[in-house]
């Protein structure tokens, strides 16, 4: 008796690979990688724009365009600081348009002048800029928010090591039998001032969440 038999087709038809489950997964794979690398190109794009931001309030500052740098600068700019106090009102004075004299034969003649010397980094909308002033002989570092186009807080450091950290979660601890583990924080360095290596310096943390 003769029988009729046809061999399987060497590939799936497209609908039948469409409604595969691994096929499903291997596509949301690459949304997930595309969405990724999108987000962070955005981060990328934000973070050069946030630069130009700083380095044109520098240009502002040292050529006394002060109309630009209120242009870049909110009314109620959130200012923190740390070091002597002898050098508290260089930075304020010029974001103000406040001129100030000198109260102390220990003070230079000249007025001060930011000039940043090492590259300017940025991680998110913190900006890092740090430089050294040779009149006054002190380093500064600075940390400025960027948030959409405007320079909304700084963090000034003068004759400071600063070290920027970033937090993210580090897994759990281990722990007894039937006691629940603990989450472990995890703390990596990612930026550290150059300036001030070599001197006996107080040091200070800046957290990234």
């Amino acid at each position: 008796m003769a029988s009729s038999h046809s061999s399987l087709p060497n590939t799936l038809p497209k609908s039948c690979l469409n409604r595969s489950p691994l096929f499903s997964l291997y596509r949301n794979c690459l949304d997930i990688l595309k969405l990724a690398t999108n987000q962070a190109s955005l981060g990328e794009i934000e973070e050069e724009h946030n630069k130009r931001v700083v380095v044109a309030l520098y240009e502002a500052l040292a050529s006394k365009d002060i109309k630009t740098a209120h242009r870049l600068l909110p009314p109620d700019l959130e200012w923190w600081f740390h070091g002597p106090p002898i050098h508290q009102q260089h930075l304020i004075s010029l974001l103000t348009n406040q001129s100030t004299s000198p109260s102390s034969s220990t003070r230079p003649s000249k007025s001060f002048i930011f000039h940043p010397i090492s590259n300017i980094v940025a991680f998110g909308s913190m900006v890092l800029v740090e430089g050294f002033n040779k009149d006054w002989n002190v380093s500064w570092v600075h940390a400025w928010t960027v948030t959409n186009g405007i320079i909304t807080q700084v963090k000034e450091y003068f004759n400071t090591s600063v070290t920027v950290t970033r937090f993210g979660d580090g897994g759990s601890i281990a722990s007894s039998p039937g006691i629940t583990s603990q989450p472990r924080a995890n703390c990596q360095s990612v930026w550290q001032s150059k300036v001030s290596d070599n001197k006996s310096v107080p040091g200070l943390v800046l957290a990234l969440c």
